[in-house]
């Protein structure tokens, strides 16, 4: 629950919001980048209430029905600082579903392991330019930290790209 903890106390440091404008952030933006997809956000954020690290406020705007903001109290402000500090020494190994299969390589027929492996390529060549494009989009846009976290899943792609390159040629015909 660490990575959802800072994740869910990082979007209420950006200011109070409904439980709702957290997911669809979640969903429409992060999801792409964190790895992350709550179903529910209301019962990570009660716990994180009843831990002291947020706080609720319920608003009732007239001819309106009654909407619950959430907000970063100071020990979540605290526990937030202290999440994202540990965060850039985490080096928990990153986990690619293409591992698995290469473990099993073996038992897949030749031609239909490249045939594979190139259609992977072609999904990961058109990632990478939609990557480019949404980085080129956002250079110079107040949103430029989300540049840095698109360069980084690039060059991600670009890397795994070269591995399969090179890989497509060291396997049997």
């Amino acid at each position: 629950m660490i990575a959802q903890e800072l994740l869910l106390l990082g979007l209420l440091k950006e200011g109070p919001k409904h439980g709702y404008d957290v997911k669809i952030k979640i969903k429409e933006i992060l999801s792409l980048f964190a790895g992350v997809d709550l179903k529910s956000i209301y019962y990570p954020l009660r716990i994180l209430e009843e831990r002291g690290l947020v706080a609720k406020r319920v608003s009732k705007p007239t001819n309106r029905p009654e909407r619950t903001v959430y907000y970063l109290t100071p020990k979540g402000e605290a526990r937030f600082s202290e999440l994202l500090t540990k965060s850039f020494l985490n080096f928990k190994r990153p986990q690619f579903s293409l591992d698995l299969s290469l473990y099993f390589l073996d038992y897949i027929k030749p031609e239909t392991a490249k045939r594979r492996l190139r259609a992977r390529t072609q999904v990961l060549k058109q990632l990478a330019e939609s990557l480019r494009q949404m980085a080129a989009s956002l250079r110079n846009k107040k949103t430029s930290v989300l540049v840095y976290i698109i360069e980084h899943n690039l060059q991600m792609v670009e890397t795994e790209e070269k591995f399969l390159y090179n890989l497509l040629h060291k396997l049997p015909s």
